[in-house]
């Protein structure tokens, strides 16, 4: 095998915590990529503060892994994936950095469709892959209309730009972020994300740091041909969890939505989404009535509205923004 390049085109970076099981499977499809011969990459792994044996696992991988794309591993201290992923973004030595969290596993061509659809774009400041959900049991009815809320992806076979004025952005996972673009955008300390112990919203920060990416001139594009199966556990598809999910992430909502908008212009803004929210919360319960008891997409579905609705009295008594 020829040595590992001292110019790295590509990082795919693995934020995990406890993956100790999770990790082999992601780690096997990244030795099995394809066409990958002419790019100059490497793959870390961040533990973020795992108290498994993550790092003795990719230490066992490392004593077999391919010279030609080097195997490493970071411990990042702080909780939380944002803190993971700034890391990730800090160590790499790539030109783009490519996201694959540890529940998460790319097709045998996932670098090679990463790398070409960034060297073929110069103001791409970040993009997306095509997720499809690998479920361990089966989803309730009508989950496509919640998928979104766990990363799962299908823009279509074509690629796409989201539009500012869309409102819509690409989950992290499967992400693909240009270096210079997130060095020089993204702050240091973002406001979403886990603080201390609360980890009350945690929802918001992937769209968080793309957003300044965005915000600062930069394309986000949705690439088809970046393909990535994520593994949905049983845990992640009960009524708790699911209800919850989609009320923190309507109450990020507040944060996200403004980060778009001039200061001066976040007042009018305000009063436009606050009877947007109404509004929709007023045909969930005349569309659905009883059933938001009964049904649980149509209960999450009206935990986001309310999420929403009283995101900004949220963020301003949690972190004294507005």
């Amino acid at each position: 095998m020829k040595p590992q390049p001292t110019c790295i085109d590509f990082t795919v970076a693995i934020p995990t915590y406890n993956g100790e099981r999770r990790l082999p499977e992601v780690l096997d499809k990244l030795l099995k990529q394809i066409n990958a011969e002419h790019i100059a990459w490497e793959v870390i792994v961040i533990d973020n503060n795992s108290t498994d044996q993550t790092k003795k696992v990719v230490e066992e991988y490392q004593k077999n892994w391919p010279l030609s794309h080097t195997l490493r591993y970071c411990f990042e201290p702080q909780k939380g994936l944002c803190f993971a992923r700034k890391r990730a973004v800090e160590e790499a030595k790539g030109k783009f950095v490519g996201f694959i969290d540890d529940d998460n596993l790319p097709a045998p061509d996932w670098v090679e469709q990463a790398y070409a659809f960034g060297m073929e774009r110069d103001r791409v400041g970040a993009y997306g892959s095509k997720i499809k959900g690998e479920f361990e049991v089966t989803p309730p009815k009508n989950f496509e209309r919640i998928a979104p809320l766990l990363a799962l992806t299908d823009r279509g076979t074509q690629p796409c730009i989201y539009e500012p004025n869309k409102k819509i952005l690409p989950p992290g996972a499967g992400l693909v972020v240009r270096k210079q673009a997130w060095m020089e955008n993204v702050p240091t300390n973002l406001l979403l994300g886990p603080k201390g112990n609360d980890k009350t919203i945690q929802r918001g920060e992937d769209l968080e740091a793309v957003l300044y990416i965005q915000k600062a001139g930069w394309e986000l594009w949705y690439n088809p041909k970046m393909y990535v199966d994520h593994r949905i556990p049983r845990e992640r598809l009960e009524k708790d969890y699911l209800l919850k999910l989609c009320r923190n992430t309507g109450l990020a909502r507040y944060h996200t939505r403004m980060l778009s908008v001039k200061p001066f212009q976040r007042p009018l803004a305000l009063l436009i989404y606050l009877l947007n929210d109404v509004r929709k919360i007023i045909v969930h319960l005349l569309k659905y009535n009883a059933a938001i008891r009964d049904d649980l997409v149509v209960a999450c579905e009206m935990q986001l509205y309310l999420g929403c609705l009283v995101s900004p009295f949220y963020i301003w008594n949690k972190y004294g923004q507005k």
